[in-house]
C-alpha cells in the first residue's frame, strides 16, 4: 500500500510541515511506502486561472496529479488559518477532485493555538465526503506546533506521540479495508 501526505502550506517558515514529516516518518517505521507531496516544490495555480500566467502549469499539475493516481491513501496535513483549512489545500482540491474519489483521506492539522486547528480538520472532512472520498472520523491535531517537535522533529511529549500512533493505526485499518474491497471489485468472478 502507498500513502500519499499533501502539505496544505506553502509559506516560508511554515510549521505545519513539521506534522507531515513527523507522520511520513512514522508511518515509514510500519513499513508503509510515503510520497510526500509538497506544494511548494510544485506551486499550483488558482484554479480556473488563465493557464499562460504560471511557469510549470501543466509540468506542475501533471506530476502531481500522476503522485496522487499512485497512491492508494492520504493523509491532508494543514493548517489553521483564520478557523479554516488552507486555501492551498483547497486549491489542490479544486485541480484534482477525481484523484481523490473513492480514497480513504486522514486530516492532520496544525496551530499556533491550543485547538490544535479543530476547526479547519472539521471543516475539511465535511470537503473530503463532498469529493466522494473516505474521510477517517479521527483527527491528530497540532495544537501550539511551534513548541511540541524538537529540533530533530521528534514530538516533545508521550500524548503526542501516542495521539499519532493512534491516529496511524485508525488511518492504516481504513486504508487496508478499502484497497482490499477495491482490489476485490477489480477480480474477476
Amino acid at each position: 500500500m502507498k500513502t500519499g501526505i499533501l502539505t496544505g502550506s506553502i509559506r516560508k517558515g511554515r510549521q505545519s510541515h513539521k506534522v507531515a514529516v513527523f507522520l511520513k516518518l512514522k508511518l515509514e517505521e510500519k513499513g508503509i511506502e510515503v510520497d510526500l507531496i509538497d506544494l511548494s516544490e510544485h506551486p499550483l495555480p488558482l484554479y480556473g486561472a488563465v493557464a499562460n500566467a504560471y511557469d510549470n502549469y501543466d509540468k506542475n499539475i501533471k506530476t502531481i496529479s500522476n503522485r496522487l493516481h499512485d497512491t492508494d491513501a492520504l493523509i491532508f496535513v494543514t493548517p489553521e488559518y483564520h478557523g479554516s483549512f488552507s486555501g492551498v489545500i483547497k486549491n489542490a482540491i479544486d485541480h484534482f477532485w477525481s484523484e481523490f474519489q473513492k480514497k480513504p483521506i486522514a486530516v492532520a492539522t496544525a496551530s499556533a493555538g491550543r485547538m490544535g486547528g479543530i476547526n479547519a480538520s472539521t471543516q475539511l472532512q465535511h470537503v473530503i465526503l463532498s469529493i466522494g472520498a473516505y474521510p477517517l472520523p479521527l483527527k491528530f491535531l497540532a495544537p501550539e506546533v511551534q513548541t511540541i517537535f524538537d529540533s530533530s522533529n521528534n514530538p516533545v511529549s508521550q500524548s503526542l506521540a501516542n495521539a499519532a500512533d493512534k491516529f496511524l493505526d485508525e488511518f492504516l485499518w481504513l486504508a487496508e479495508a478499502v484497497t482490499q474491497k477495491k482490489k476485490n471489485e477489480l477480480q474477476p468472478v
